[in-house]
């Protein structure tokens, strides 16, 4: 007979018999952690004759990996032209850029009043823009589920699931139309004023 059939028909030695004063504080240990593991008294209850062992659990499958949400990464272009248009017209860097601690309130209501209705007349020209929302301010809105969280922004004590019940405190804007003039390729968007000489 070869040395590897020797090793094949070889039986495992019989592990030694524990005697009954050895076997009192295993039969204890076991008792008590029986109790306090399922998983062990599921394993001792396998060993039972005529109980097949427990299956064991399957592994937690991995939780789904979160996918980015991509941002579109916005060109200055588009907001330097406006910019320049609402100096252009509203003269409006001119008047944030001015220290205005030294004039009356009648003085700044006067600038104000330039300002908004050259701001008005490049909204007007350039924009076409509508409410987001049709109702009165004040008016109470219901917002059923699905509503577009992008146009709406819940405020106060936001609880719960939709529907929303409460009151309209802005209507919203929404640009429905843009008409910014077209650029030569040599126009330069960061010149938002040209500096005057006078000669």
């Amino acid at each position: 007979m070869t040395h590897s059939t020797q090793n094949a028909n070889h039986t495992p030695p019989k592990p030694p018999e524990l005697s009954f004063l050895r076997r009192i504080p295993i039969a204890f240990g076991a008792f008590f952690h029986i109790l306090s593991s399922a998983e062990f008294a599921a394993r001792v209850d396998g060993l039972q004759p005529g109980h097949a062992p427990a299956p064991t659990p399957a592994p937690a499958p991995a939780p789904a990996a979160v996918t980015a949400v991509p941002f579109k990464e916005a060109t200055p272009d588009a907001a330097l032209q406006l910019l320049g248009l609402l100096q252009r017209e509203a003269r409006l860097i001119d008047f944030t850029q001015e220290n205005l601690s030294s004039y009356s309130d009648a003085d700044i209501g006067g600038a104000a009043r330039v300002v908004h209705e050259g701001c008005c007349k490049v909204l007007r020209e350039h924009f076409t823009i509508t409410p987001v929302r049709p109702e009165l301010e004040g008016s109470r809105i219901t917002l059923n589920d699905g509503f577009d969280a992008r146009a709406v922004r819940l405020t106060g004590n936001v609880v719960g699931q939709a529907p929303f019940q409460g009151s309209l405190s802005h209507r919203g804007w929404r640009a429905t139309e843009t008409r910014l003039p077209k650029l030569t390729e040599s126009h330069d968007v960061t010149v938002l004023a040209q500096a005057e000489v006078e000669l």
